[in-house]
């Protein structure tokens, strides 16, 4: 089988239904595959199938649209997964084999670690076969060597990377007048760990007098009972606790934190997140801080139309949680290939640097110089669904987040010491 053929192939197969085939038929070109390597089993398979919503429906909505138009005719975006499972032997195995099948743009997120390994692997394929160049869209492996020392040409970060979002919870931090000890935990990878080091820095900065009375990593996605750590975190006097973790290494942290009394603060990256609320539950009406680069309560008509369109797509409560920056990544990309007229990988990569996109009224830019996505962010505290400045809740949880901080693009950004090797 043809790689055009199969490619097509993937495209019906990846459309989960008669509503984006329907749409494809506005851009009759041959369709522009795209492959996401993600995590779809394994400990953090559910983190991976929501990314999978989220993608697929930024692809949807640029294919609504007539999809992408080079030389004259309009193409749709073709979705594929490959599952990594999470691990970087088999993400490297998934991103040959989307090579091989015609893939020309890497979709990736879930693990710095696995990026980081991704980042090495396309760089090499890069070089030894530029007529197979591909390039590599991350949207949420956030660790700040990927735009930093390790920045790449064929590398575009679209989430704030953990020193921004830092930052933006320092703000909250900063004010808490009340807060004398925290205790900080983390995955034991690259990103957990440039989280808690982060972390003692921008305390260290921004509030000198706060004790860090605990600092512990733990093995990635192979703890079950989270019960002794959190036995230690209430022994040690902690009143907040400020950690990275994602997927179900944040959720089983929090249940194990209610389960021993721990009545802290939680000053999180992904609290907003991935069955969290629902597992906090009362415990962390006021107490629980997440950030983002927006959140369904955003005040305003747009954010609230932007969201109910999504839940409109995918009505399971569950399955409603939406990344506003995978629809600025597919919006950007989309304006990269268009503007560049072709799909080799320099010409797109040149426009990507140029990036401009707007959604749901949010705009953000991408900068040339490490190739991180600049755009607001913001902060919210958790609190029940109802209660002033929270119209809708996290996963049919019952709970969700006031937006208490609004940082914009400016405000947001963190300097670079990218040196990046740029192609001839």
């Amino acid at each position: 089988m043809n790689i055009q053929r199969r490619t097509l192939l993937n495209f019906a197969a990846a459309s989960l239904g008669a509503p984006l085939l329907a749409r494809a038929k506005t851009a009759p070109g041959a369709p522009i595959p795209l492959a996401m390597i993600e995590g779809l089993s394994g400990p953090f398979a559910n983190a991976g199938e929501a990314v999978y919503r989220n993608l697929l429906w930024a692809v949807e909505r640029v294919n609504a649209q007539g999809g992408v138009k080079i030389a004259g005719a309009r193409r749709p975006l073709a979705l594929k997964r490959y599952d990594s499972a999470g691990q970087n032997e088999q993400a490297l195995s998934a991103l040959r084999a989307a090579i091989d099948d015609g893939a020309r743009f890497v979709l990736q997120g879930n693990s710095s670690a696995v990026a980081l390994a991704l980042v090495d692997a396309i760089e090499r394929n890069n070089e030894r076969a530029p007529n197979q160049r591909v390039l590599f869209l991350n949207y949420a492996a956030v660790d700040p060597a990927l735009t930093n020392e390790k920045c790449s040409f064929w590398h575009f970060r679209f989430d704030a990377d953990a020193n921004m979002r830092m930052a933006a919870l320092m703000q909250v931090i900063r004010e808490d007048r009340l807060l004398s000890r925290v205790y900080l935990i983390g995955q034991d990878y690259s990103f957990g760990q440039a989280v808690l080091r982060e972390a003692r820095r921008q305390l260290g900065v921004q509030r000198p007098d706060v004790a860090i009375v605990g600092d512990e990593l733990h093995p990635l996605g192979r703890v079950k009972d989270f019960v002794p750590y959190c036995t230690k975190i209430k022994a040690s006097g902690a009143q907040a606790v400020i950690t990275g973790n994602w997927g179900n290494d944040l959720t089983l942290l929090v249940k194990a934190a209610r389960e021993v009394g721990f009545d802290g603060r939680f000053y999180t990256f992904y609290g907003n997140s991935l069955g969290a609320p629902a597992a906090i539950g009362d415990a962390g009406v006021g107490r629980v801080v997440a950030v983002a680069e927006w959140m369904p309560n955003e005040p305003g008509t747009a954010a609230e139309a932007f969201y109910r369109a999504f839940q409109k797509r995918f009505p399971k409560p569950a399955d409603q949680y939406v990344q506003l920056r995978m629809q600025s990544m597919m919006q950007a990309l989309a304006q990269a290939i268009e503007r560049a007229g072709t799909l080799e990988a320099v010409a797109v990569a040149n426009r990507l640097e140029q990036a401009r996109v707007t959604v749901a009224r949010q705009t953000g830019t991408m900068r040339a110089t490490d190739h991180q996505f600049q755009q607001p962010l913001v902060v919210g505290l958790m609190e029940r669904r109802g209660a002033p400045g929270v119209r809708f809740d996290e996963e049919g949880s019952g709970y969700g987040f006031r937006v208490i901080r609004h940082l914009s693009a400016a405000e947001a950004e963190q300097p670079t010491n990218c040196s990046m090797v740029r192609p001839g």
